[in-house]
């Protein structure tokens, strides 16, 4: 039966390779579907999908401030206070709130987030970093690994330098990014690993915050430590949504240029086309939002009872929205299995929808396109440097995206 079959499908090895004739399976058997293991509904139709992203009045972000059951899997109680701090800590993200904290918050940063704002500050930068990953690969022929020896290294290059911190700690940046991701696993030493990130990021930003109050400067942690200095924020939130910035900045842009680029080498005509006509490119990289989303799923909670594609949801009962099933909805999307770079209208949500519509969208779309536009431009189709169906995903409920992409051409 359908119901036997979720919990060990949303994370098989597969599934997480190749999620979406499951995907289409739950769309038409099961758009809206009680997962009793993680304790939620699973909502995978387009029209559903976008309903509760854009109705806050029914569907709440703060999932982890609401929810007063106990996590899954359980927390032993020696890990419980780690638990209970790492949870306290994300509270603070501007994204797990409601209005009016949400609006504050968001409000504190917007600015800076504009799209011309964006391109002005961050197009030549991209491109110099980009440029400089790739000045040592021969074009005519050679190998790589997408992920390795450019994907990885240029969103913590521009994240680092927005936020003000020195270049050589970058690494550090790219570790501490990882690490936090442990919670979105079920290892049973993830809130250990949780803690100590966040621990570390603490000692390591407070002092900088500390300096930007009294002398701010230009970057994204001093526009932060204004907030807090004009009493729009307070300490907390500007360390929390720091590691929240960190940790979208740095993973979501990764695994979209590596997701994106393997989409074009499973299509090489898509490449070609791209490579002779970069005025596709801003088309081209939000179909490849669209094909092969990176952030999976975006979590809520019932603030009342209400009918959802049929099924009546509790108040208090969570959703789990699939960013991925959405975008794929033949519903929604004309041929939604086939890459098509000239693709218009494309209606995704690979960003979210309603008031947390990904507030960082325009610079992870900039990086893509000038990810994909020197990828294209510089080299011919890539080849799999090993066999596609054995690439490791990451065993991620929020993120999709492979451990490495070894191209050749």
């Amino acid at each position: 039966m359908l119901k036997d079959r979720i919990h060990d499908e949303l994370l098989s090895p597969e599934n997480l390779r190749n999620p979406y004739p499951y995907y289409a399976m739950l769309r038409e058997e099961a758009p809206v579907y009680w997962n009793a293991k993680f304790d939620t509904w699973v909502v995978t139709s387009y029209q559903a999908v976008v309903w509760a992203l854009r109705h806050p009045e029914y569907f709440s972000s703060e999932v982890f401030l609401r929810d007063e059951k106990p996590p899954s899997p359980p927390i032993s109680e020696e890990d419980f206070p780690k638990y209970k701090f790492n949870l306290d800590y994300m509270n603070n993200w501007f994204i797990r709130r409601d209005r009016p904290d949400h609006l504050r918050m968001r409000r504190a940063v917007h600015p800076v987030f504009n799209p011309k704002y964006i391109d002005n500050r961050f197009r030549a930068m991209v491109q110099n970093i980009i440029q400089d990953l790739l000045k040592d690969f021969d074009p005519e022929s050679g190998q790589m690994d997408v992920l390795k020896d450019f994907a990885n290294a240029m969103p913590v290059l521009v994240i680092a330098n927005w936020l003000g911190m020195p270049g050589e700690d970058r690494e550090f940046i790219r570790t501490l990014s990882r690490q936090l991701l442990s919670l979105d696993q079920e290892s049973p030493d993830r809130h250990t690993r949780v803690h100590e990130a966040i621990t570390t990021l603490n000692d390591y930003v407070n002092p900088l915050v500390e300096q930007r109050v009294s002398q701010p400067s230009d970057d994204l942690l001093s526009v932060l430590a204004i907030g807090e200095r004009e009493g729009e924020l307070s300490r907390e939130e500007v360390l929390g949504n720091t590691l929240l910035l960190l940790i979208a900045g740095h993973q979501t842009t990764i695994n979209l240029v590596g997701n994106g680029t393997m989409a074009l080498m499973r299509n090489p005509d898509q490449w070609q086309m791209l490579k002779e006509d970069d005025s596709l490119l801003v088309r081209a990289t939000e179909e490849l939002l669209r094909y092969d989303s990176p952030v999976k799923r975006a979590p809520r909670i019932a603030l009342e009872d209400i009918e959802l594609a049929g099924q009546e949801i509790r108040e208090g009962e969570k959703v789990m929205v699939i960013i991925n099933a959405a975008n794929r909805d033949p519903m929604a999307f004309e041929n939604p299995e086939d890459l098509d770079i000239t693709r218009y209208p494309n209606p995704h949500v690979a960003f979210g929808g309603g008031i947390h519509h990904c507030l960082g969208a325009n610079l992870a779309r900039l990086e893509g396109q000038e990810a994909f536009r020197a990828l294209t431009r510089r080299f011919p189709p890539f080849k799999f440097a090993t066999d596609p169906d054995r690439l490791e995903y990451h065993n991620l409920l929020n993120i999709r995206g492979v451990t490495s992409l070894p191209a050749q051409w």
